[in-house]
């Protein structure tokens, strides 16, 4: 598993776990970086998971908009929470990430989606995704 693939996992495991327990991100974020500062095989791949939070923190608002307008029928609350964060980091990649080419982020949240969440969340997931890297355009 490639160091980005890492820092998305642990990016979404901190946006997952701050949706679930209802808490603001920055106070997970405060731990994780403890966390991360006393294993030092964590690092490489904590400094990208960091990039990606803050990132849809700083840009939720619009990130969420493009969510919902692409979502066709399904607001955020209804969504899975795994895939609420899976969509968040993905757009975030897509939207404010130059250097990850957009198939890679689809594809990326396309294969978490598959493994973590229902048996419909990988095309809608990949749907939802390919519409806004289209809209970008």
């Amino acid at each position: 598993m490639s160091a980005r693939t890492k820092a998305r996992k642990r990016a979404l495991d901190l946006l997952y776990s701050a949706d679930m327990r209802q808490v603001p991100v920055e106070q997970l974020l405060v731990v994780e970086a403890e966390r991360a500062a006393g294993e030092p095989e964590r690092q490489t791949s904590w400094l990208y998971a960091r990039e990606i939070v803050d990132g849809v923190v700083d840009h939720r608002e619009e990130i969420d908009e493009l969510i919902t307008t692409h979502s066709r029928g399904w607001t955020l609350e209804r969504m899975p929470a795994v895939d609420r964060a899976l969509l968040r980091i993905g757009a975030w990649e897509i939207l404010y990430n130059d250097q990850v080419p957009d198939p890679v982020a689809i594809s990326e949240a396309v294969e978490a989606a598959t493994v973590l969440s229902t048996d419909d969340s990988a095309g809608f997931v990949n749907g939802l995704l390919a519409a806004i890297s289209h809209s970008k355009a």
